[in-house]
């Protein structure tokens, strides 16, 4: 099930990105063959390692021949390699571009680094973090006059990393449609981070947005767009940007009661405003400001954490999270109308495929057994 139904996928295992990026392609219904290395036989599947859901695994020692050759079998058949390895790792595999697209022409591979393939920092070691300080996203975020706070590792890893892997992914396999041709792509966190700040840039050229973080917008320098505390300790989110949702919030809140209050828009007196509106926010609890917000157009929800979140009415009706293997995550986005997806198996063990993948290959039982004996395959 799934609109990728039918499109297999060789997946090199790597950490963060890439195996997010495979679990996107798994969700929508892709084979995934996960080539896990043969030192890992033996080892549980992994059940709570949600990105990793929706594989077939085979173990390969890379380092033997016939190990890179199996590979490259499989990689005849497919219609996609994915790897996440720093630039020229596979290359030296004996895996590398070049030959994956002389064996099979057609082969879109997926190429997923933090820097990039190219650039005087492409072959240095870095994490999300480094990523978005270098595409000038991490200095955007955080409190004012205080330091810049990491958007945990969503916005590089994933957003600007895995799902644009995806995209590109599924881009050049648009493209092969066409032309009968793979391609490499070379999908870079710090390319991706930047891209998703392109409004922000824009803004910034527009000379409407500060570099000043916490002073703007939607940074959390409008008292009509950010988070407030209750006064039960908990958190409420509020984003009345429009005039109208605005009227509402004054309305709600009874901010405006005397009729005196500055413009909306008028960034000087935001900081002052924030402060009569986290004084009154303090006056009930969540679950008050949810009874008397929810449902109307103030554009208002409570901050739940993961257990609350799960439970909500909301995210149940629309099954947003859900359990597999006994661990409850969220399940495939975005719906589709027709060829709507299913939950992936959950993650597996490294080599609890091989024969059955090997088997595919036309490999006989002698073939698989040689393969095994000689440690190429576990």
């Amino acid at each position: 099930m799934g609109p990728l139904s039918g499109l297999r996928v060789v997946e090199l295992q790597g950490i963060g990105p890439g195996p997010f990026c495979g679990m996107m392609l798994a969700d929508m219904g892709a084979e995934i063959i996960r080539i896990d290395r043969s030192v890992s036989v033996g080892r549980d599947a992994q059940k709570h390692d949600v990105l990793a859901r929706g594989r077939k695994s085979i173990a390969v020692d890379l380092k033997h021949p016939d190990g890179v050759e199996t590979v490259l079998k499989l990689v005849e058949g497919a219609d996609v390699l994915l790897e996440g390895f720093r630039p020229g790792v596979t290359e030296r595999l004996g895996l590398g571009p070049d030959v994956c697209l002389a064996r099979n022409p057609g082969i879109v591979y997926g190429r997923m680094t933090g820097w990039g393939q190219t650039g005087n920092m492409s072959l240095v070691a870095g994490h999300d973090i480094n990523y978005i300080s270098l595409s000038g996203v991490l200095h955007a975020i955080g409190e004012p006059g205080s330091r810049p706070t990491p958007p945990l590792n969503l916005v590089g890893d994933f957003g600007g990393g895995g799902m644009m892997l995806a995209f590109g992914i599924v881009a050049a396999l648009f493209e092969k449609a066409k032309s009968g041709k793979g391609q490499v792509i070379d999908a870079a966190m710090t390319d991706g981070s930047a891209l998703l700040m392109n409004s922000i840039f824009g803004l910034m050229e527009q000379g409407v947005w500060s570099q000043d973080r916490g002073s703007n917008l939607l940074d959390g320098g409008a008292h009509f767009y950010g988070t407030y505390e209750t006064k039960d300790g908990k958190y409420v989110s509020i984003g009345s940007i429009e005039p109208q949702f605005y009227a509402l919030l004054l309305e709600k809140t009874g901010l405006d009661k005397d009729g005196e209050l500055p413009r909306q828009m008028s960034r000087g007196d935001w900081p002052a405003i924030r402060e009569k509106l986290e004084a009154i926010m303090l006056t009930k609890t969540r679950d008050e400001w949810d009874a008397i917000m929810l449902g109307t157009d103030v554009c208002y929800a409570p901050i739940l954490n993961f257990e609350e979140a799960v439970a909500h009415p909301h995210n149940q009706e629309r099954n947003t999270f859900v359990e597999s293997g006994g661990v409850t995550q969220a399940g495939p986005a975005p719906r589709f109308s027709r060829t709507e997806p299913e939950l992936p198996n959950p993650p597996v063990a490294p080599g609890s495929h091989s024969k059955e993948i090997l088997a595919d290959l036309g490999m006989s039982e002698a073939q698989i057994y040689e393969l095994i004996a000689s440690g190429a395959v576990a």
